[in-house]
């Protein structure tokens, strides 16, 4: 006979876990006890003969509920209690170890069996879920993760989800803490702009509205979506001349595999990740017979695509004509997303035509996550429902506690403690203070949940002065008398990927950080960088060639500007003024030739902030191929610079220009070869300068490798997605034995900074 304790963590509260303990315990005669404890770890004490011990942590590992991932299994010697049988006990405060809050999980195929079954008692029920799917993150409030810690709190269980829950033998309501019926769970209803309406079926209502031509925002898991026909060119333009997005990508939301057949083409691997209880929008290649608007990715060759993640949104899809809709985020332009039934009615008002409401209290806002293939590795582009709040661990153990406020686009935090870092789920541009409120909001949440005294915090923020997220840190550095640490913007977005793969505290990686800016150790723009990087240091090896911003912040708008700098640099004025104007690109500049003359001007007689950020120069080569002239949102010139992009044979690629002994990209020589076969189709061209970039910087990689004792080039930052530049760099690397490798964990851009800010303040804990 033997008693143990086991401590297990990772995510085991709120899958079904205890239950899973529960039954193997029973089934195997062990007696003792299973509860969570409040770091959202589970404790098991079990009696039993040691062979029985070792056969039910056998089964633990390998029969877990799918749902599930133990990351840590620790077991002790305990004395023997006499248990006289095995028990689910109730759920301790106490911290012993910690462990991950579980995050969303889209709907299984039992509980949408259920809702499509006339038979069942939960026939048509759009909130069904179970111990393997359904909210977790979305409505925790504290952990540990019981109904009493959830907004379910709002919903007692009716007798027949009570009896249920007590079963043991009911695999998957036994101890469910979501677990609800049409008669004691949230409910479903419809508004117009004044009243709710009263209908029988409001989502099915909602269907025949949205097949109307109307546009209907719909509450989901994590927020609101703005829904609506993504087929009619008319319902698109009118959505983005309400929403103010005029030209960056919608999300699309299909039925089924079959209804995604029709829009994109998918490899087995995709269709593994679109069904996954993850459900992220999946960036897929865009068939030429699409039924899509055009107006849903203008100049674009992917669609942004994903599942139905509940059977709210898969009810309202099976009722749809198309099969599909249009899934935004429910929001106004830059604002977060509405998670709040009043707060959408007041903010959406000028949308929406219509409201379909439920009135479970969404309490962490959670929006779509979005991945896309870079090469062979899936790229994390908006890391949120599904990934978040799962943490990484780290391949050190801080000595105290670390909170990175992260960078200015694409914000998220992070909070690290011990040898674990958590990324918050995705916040957005910190260009207003509703973002900031929303970081705040999200950190503090970790903060409370894993007991973090911010008293003996570092907190990390960019070496940027301006981004808006220290006004956060000012605020808690006066509070709570926090020390600040500033972290280079590339470093981090290295250091990420650092953390990552897991590297050795003392190895020094060869890493790419490409990007469209990043604050320099020099004050200038970096985004070009081949940098050789530990986690406590960093040194330039090499980078893109600095350019003249002409009107700083009016360049990356206007990227004929950048282009413009560019050709300075072997061009003299009048052919600079009569090559922009023979190809008139002089009309993507407000004030037309008369702009073109005040650029040069700047170029000649101003000091200048000076850049060698990638995305510049995809900018710029946007424009000279005259496919992207103004930037309406993030990333849009280089997007659409690849997206038109083509491979076309037979190809006579640009010659990559990388001068050793100034170990600096001449980007201005590419572009000067480019000019000399502007004649070629666009698509050509479009290609090989983006692949003449990735060998030149994969060449300056494989120059800093040498002498190193390394196998592999890092790649991150925001253009790190680029699939051109990407394998071009791998094909460069691996001719010299080197492997490329991409961020998989968190986004490459600037999502994933938080981490890679995290990890460098860690390490300088320890020093």
């Amino acid at each position: 006979m033997k008693s143990v304790r086991i401590t297990v963590t990772g995510i085991v509260q709120g899958v079904g876990f205890r239950p899973f303990v529960y039954r193997l315990a029973k089934q195997l005669n062990l007696k003792g006890y299973v509860r969570n404890l409040g770091g959202s770890e589970v404790e098991i004490v079990l009696e039993g003969p040691f062979n029985l011990i070792e056969e039910f942590i056998r089964r633990l590992k390998a029969d877990k509920p799918s749902p599930a991932d133990i990351y840590d299994l620790k077991v002790d010697k305990v004395e023997p209690r006499s248990f006289k049988d095995f028990s689910i006990e109730k759920s301790g405060e106490r911290r012993e170890a910690y462990s991950m809050i579980p995050p969303d999980i889209g709907i299984c195929s039992d509980c949408l069996s259920e809702v499509l079954n006339l038979g069942n008692r939960r026939f048509m029920y759009p909130l069904n879920s179970c111990a393997w799917c359904g909210p977790r993150f979305s409505m925790i409030e504290k952990i540990p993760y019981d109904r009493k810690n959830t907004s379910m709190q709002d919903f007692p269980m009716c007798s027949n989800c009570l009896e249920e829950y007590e079963n043991p033998e009911n695999i998957r309501r036994f101890h469910a803490q979501g677990n609800c019926c049409p008669n004691c769970g949230p409910k479903v209803w419809l508004e117009d702009k004044n009243r709710p309406i009263d209908v029988e079926n409001p989502i099915l209502e909602s269907s025949k509205l949205i097949d109307e031509g109307f546009i209907v925002a719909v509450k989901g898991l994590g927020g609101f979506h703005i829904a609506c026909l993504a087929s009619n060119d008319e319902v698109v333009l009118k959505l983005r001349r309400r929403k103010h997005r005029y030209e960056k990508p919608l999300a699309i939301m299909a039925l089924d595999l079959n209804v995604v057949s029709k829009i994109v083409d998918f490899s087995d691997d995709d269709a593994r990740l679109l069904e996954s209880p993850r459900r992220p929008i999946l960036l897929l290649t865009e068939k030429e017979n699409s039924p899509v608007s055009k107006y849903v990715a203008p100049g674009l060759s992917m669609q942004g695509v994903m599942l139905p993640y509940t059977a709210l949104h898969y009810l309202l899809l099976s009722n749809v004509k198309d099969g599909f809709l249009v899934m935004t985020s429910g929001n106004e332009s830059g604002e977060p997303m509405c998670i709040d039934n009043d707060e959408a009615k007041s903010r959406l008002n000028g949308i929406a035509d219509y409201f379909l409401m439920h009135n479970r209290r969404i309490v962490n806002r959670v929006d779509d996550s979005v991945v896309r293939k870079t090469g062979e590795f899936y790229t994390i582009i908006r890391r949120s429902r599904g990934y978040a709040p799962m943490w990484i661990k780290l391949p050190f153990s801080t000595s105290r506690p670390v909170i990175a406020l992260g960078a200015h686009y694409q914000n998220t935090g992070c909070l690290a403690f011990k040898n674990i870092a958590i990324p918050t789920q995705f916040v957005g541009d910190m260009e207003n203070i509703s973002s900031l409120v929303e970081l705040e909001k999200a950190l503090t949440f970790l903060v409370r949940m894993y007991g973090v005294d911010l008293s003996k915090a570092l907190l990390v923020v960019d070496m940027h002065p301006r981004y808006l997220n220290r006004i956060l840190a000012e605020k808690w550095i006066k509070t709570y008398g926090c020390e600040l640490l500033e972290v280079q913007h590339h470093h981090a977005h290295a250091a990420s990927l650092m953390a990552e793969l897991k590297t050795d505290l003392d190895s020094e990686e060869v890493t790419i950080t490409i990007d469209g800016v990043g604050y320099g150790n020099d004050g200038t723009i970096w985004g070009g960088e081949v940098l050789t990087v530990k986690y406590g240091s960093f040194t330039r090896f090499g980078h893109l060639e600095q350019i003249p911003m002409p009107g700083g912040d009016r360049a990356v708008e206007y990227p004929v500007k950048m282009l413009i700098s560019i050709l300075s640099k072997f061009m003299n004025n009048d052919e600079i003024n009569r090559f922009i104007v023979s190809r008139n690109l002089h009309k993507g500049l407000p004030y037309g030739v008369e702009e073109v003359e005040a650029t040069l001007l700047l170029l000649e007689k101003n000091p200048l902030p000076i850049t060698s950020s990638m995305g510049r120069v995809l900018d710029a080569a946007s424009s000279l191929l005259g496919i992207c002239l103004k930037r309406t949102y993030e990333g849009e010139p280089a997007m659409k610079l690849e997206a038109l992009s083509k491979l076309q044979a037979p190809v006579e690629l640009l010659t990559p220009k990388a001068s050793y002994s100034k170990l600096v990209v001449e980007t201005h020589k590419i572009f000067e070869e480019l000019i000399s076969k502007i004649d070629r189709p666009r698509e050509q061209l479009a290609y090989s300068i983006q692949r003449a970039l990735g060998l030149s910087l994969g060449e300056l990689a494989v120059a800093a490798s040498k002498g190193k004792n390394t196998y592999r080039v890092l790649v991150s930052g925001g253009a790190a997605v680029n699939t051109i530049i990407f394998e071009s760099i791998r094909e460069v690397v691996e001719n010299e034995g080197l492997k490329a490798y991409v961020n998989v964990q968190v986004p490459p851009g600037d999502g994933g900074i938080s981490l890679g800010q995290a990890i460098i303040a860690g390490f300088k804990t320890l020093i």
